[in-house]
Formats: structure tokens, sequence, C-alpha cells
């Protein structure tokens, strides 16, 4: 018995201590019927060996749920269900919306055909072209069909790795609109279209729809297929337009003979943005104090020269430990009252790992102020702090004794009390010697 206890603590342990997500490491993982999972069998092995535990669940399944009692109950969902019309009664848009704002991340494959995921997806910024209408590319010539499309990998790119072969993609684009959320990651190839044929005699039915749709025409490198977005409180949904970039047959086709494409590469780039691995930032804690001093007040007087300083971290998926990080140059910090009066950066300091450091002047303006940081760049998780602080006026005894730009007013005050003693001298001592001069002549 304690054997077999022992044995499930270190279980237990080992687990943990191979878990790579800054989140979580529980993943639902939702497959319609007509998928079979053995023929990914190479994404859900890298997952398992990156230490995810996945469930596995079909689209119409009533168990496991994916909210439990009002709180998510996976960390990660994934849905390659791109041909399923109709869920179980506990996914609806509504509740992955909910699941997303309470730090659950999806990874959502999409397909040309209308399905209530296509419908979730114009909720976050994606514009879909008309259903049935696949991306085609008839370049460069290659013995597949035209809808088996292969992409170069951007070269630099901050959450893929440098040099990945191009991938194998067939599925749906979209138009990615101007939101700041958005977080671009594969582009459609510039010589290729969203067509309802891949033969060029439907060009002039696909031009007319897109005119009639108002999108414009449905071609070109500005069309996504792989595309993230990130919310606001740092929850991650990743939109794929083809579940086939996932598949074993896509990430062992040959591009060319010899020549294996970045399919396995990519797949595990996508999901370990999606959940968590990289580009993870926090703020482990701020302070504030006046010049010279190291305790932070309860408030401070206009004018004081304050120091304000943060302690940023990065998560390292290889030791699964958040590190300290100062790779950030362009940081600023705000000091506000309903607009900002101190708007200054915030940079590195030099010999500190991790601290950020600035000092300022406080603004000649008494009242509540916050110290703010507010940095958001696409891709990276949203740092966000704010600190309330009251600036008040100087004490009746805080005020210096003598104002240098009120020494004219001084030497006026000076001299007119000088003038008036002399007068009243000279008028006195006059009076004076006159009552004599009376008193000699009698």
């Amino acid at each position: 018995m304690l054997r077999s206890l022992g044995a499930l603590v270190l279980l237990g342990l080992a687990a943990i201590s191979q878990a790579k997500s800054s989140s979580g490491n529980s993943v639902l993982v939702l497959i319609q019927p007509s998928l079979q999972q053995s023929n990914f069998s190479i994404f859900f092995d890298n997952l398992e060996k990156q230490g995810y535990d996945l469930t596995f669940r079909a689209p119409k399944d009533e168990t496991p749920r994916i909210i439990q009692d009002g709180i998510p109950a996976y960390d990660h969902l994934i849905f390659f269900t791109p041909d399923t019309k109709s869920f179980a009664q506990d996914i609806t848009p509504q509740t992955l919306v909910e699941a997303l704002g309470g730090k659950t991340n999806l990874l959502i494959a999409l397909s040309p055909k209308q399905t209530p995921l296509s419908s979730l997806a114009a909720e976050f910024s994606l514009i879909l072209p008309p259903p049935g209408t696949p991306l085609v590319s008839h370049f460069p010539v290659r013995d597949t069909p035209a809808t088996v499309i292969p992409i170069d990998v951007p070269a630099a790119h901050a959450l893929l790795t440098p040099n990945t072969a191009p991938v194998w993609f067939s599925g749906v684009p979209y138009v990615l609109s101007n939101s700041p959320l958005l977080v671009p990651i594969l582009h459609a190839p510039a010589e290729s279209f969203a067509s309802d044929s891949d033969k060029d005699s439907g060009a002039d039915a696909l031009f007319d729809a897109a005119e009639k749709g108002g999108e414009g025409l449905w071609a070109g490198s500005s069309l996504g297929v792989v595309s993230g977005f990130q919310t606001k409180d740092n929850g991650r949904v990743t939109f794929v337009g083809g579940v086939e970039l996932f598949s074993d047959e896509y990430a062992t086709k040959e591009l060319s003979k010899g020549v294996l494409p970045g399919n396995e590469q990519f797949a595990r780039d996508v999901a370990a943005w999606t959940f968590q691995e990289k580009l993870v930032l926090r703020i482990d804690k701020t302070s504030h104090h006046r010049v010279n001093e190291t305790t932070p007040r309860e408030h401070y007087t206009i004018n004081d020269r304050i120091v304000f300083d943060a302690h940023i971290s990065h998560y390292n998926p290889t030791s699964d430990a958040w590190e300290p990080y100062s790779g950030i140059k362009d940081m600023q910090l705000e000091f506000t009252m309903l607009d900002p009066h101190v708007r200054t950066a915030l940079l590195p300091v030099a010999g500190s790992p991790g601290k950020y450091s600035v000092t300022f002047r406080a603004p000649d303006r008494h009242g509540v102020f916050k110290f703010v940081i507010d940095y958001k760049r696409k891709g990276w998780t949203f740092l966000s702090s704010s600190t309330t602080v009251p600036v008040i006026p100087p004490r009746h005894d805080g005020y210096p004794r003598f104002l240098s730009a009120a020494w004219p007013y001084y030497a006026g005050a000076i001299s007119t009390s000088v003038g008036f003693v002399l007068f009243s001298a000279l008028w006195l001592a006059g009076e004076a010697r006159d009552v004599k001069k009376t008193k000699k002549t009698e």
C-alpha cells in the first residue's frame, strides 16, 4: 500500500516537473468522429512528451464538460472539428468566450464549410469568405491538387522557430481586421486566392461574389491562414484555416525528393504560443520611494523626486521556471491623474536582471495620482500595473522662508519702512529746534 502511494506521489511530481505551460498542462481535445486520432499521432505525441495531459472527447459527448460549476475544467482546448455543425449543450460560442475569460486557451481548426466555429471566428476580428471557397494556388507547379499548397514560413517571427521549412496547407483563408489584439502568424502566398473551384473558370464568379459581399478580392498575401488573438486578460486563441496542417500525412509529405516540410515544428510552435509557453511575461512586483530613501510613502509632496522600480520575469519552458528578464527596451511609465502628467521611459537597470527603474519629479499639482504600466506588444503577454498614491501640497512649515522670486517685493517693503523711519526722525527733530528758538527770543 505504501509503495503504491509512493509511486503515485513520484508520478505526480514527475508530471509537475514536465509541465511546460505557464498556465497548466491539462488539455481537452474535441475531435470529430470522421477524423481518426491516429491521423494526428505526431502532433499529439509531441504534446504528451512535453508533459501535457490530453483528454479526448467527441463534439456531441456530454462529458467531460468544458466548464464545471462555473470554473473552466481544463487549461487548454483543442478543436479538431472543422465540419461539425452541432455540438453538445456545454459547447457554445458563449461558453468558449467564458472559458477564454477564465484563462483557458483555445486552438481552433476551421474549414471552408459554415460551422458555429466559423461564426465564432468573426467575433475575433476574422472575416471569412463565402462558404465553400478554400484557398487555391496553381504555383509553384506540383503534382498535388491546387488546394494543397506549400507556404513559406516567416524567417523572422517572434513565436516561430527560425529556418522552418515550408508547410503544407489546405483549408480556408480569411481577412484580418485592424484589431490590435490580432497576432498574424502565417499568411497565404501572394499568388493564391479563395475560390469555389480549383479551375480558373470560376474566377469571374469569385469576383462577383466578392463585390456583393463588399470585402474586396479574396486573394494575395493579405489573407491569413494561421492567426492568434490575445485578449486584454492575456487569454490566447489561435485559428488555423485547416486541420490537415496538424496531420501525420502533411508532416511526412515531402516538398521535394528527400525534403520534409516544416509542419511538425510549425504545429509545435503554434501550440507553444497558444498554450502560453512562449512570449510570456509578468510583473513580479513594483515599488516607489523618494530619492535617498528606501521605504514607500503613503503620500508624496509636489515637486518631490520619486524613484519607481518594476521587476519583470519571463517564463522559460525548458526549466519550467520564471526568470528575470531585462530585454524590454521600449516600456514606459505614466504618472496619471485622469490624464498623464508624466510619461517617461522605464528602462532596465544594468547589473540588476529583471529590474527596471526611473526617477522623475512629481508634478506641481496635488491630487490622487497613479503609477501606470501598460505595455502591449503583438505576441507578447500584456503587462499592466496600477498603483494609486496621493500628491499633497507642502505643510505650513514646508515652504521656504524666503522666495528668491519675491526679492523685489522684499526690497520695496524694506525701503518703505526705512524711509518712513528716517522721515519720522527728521520731522520730530526739526520740531524740537523750533521750540528752543522761540524760548530764547522771549
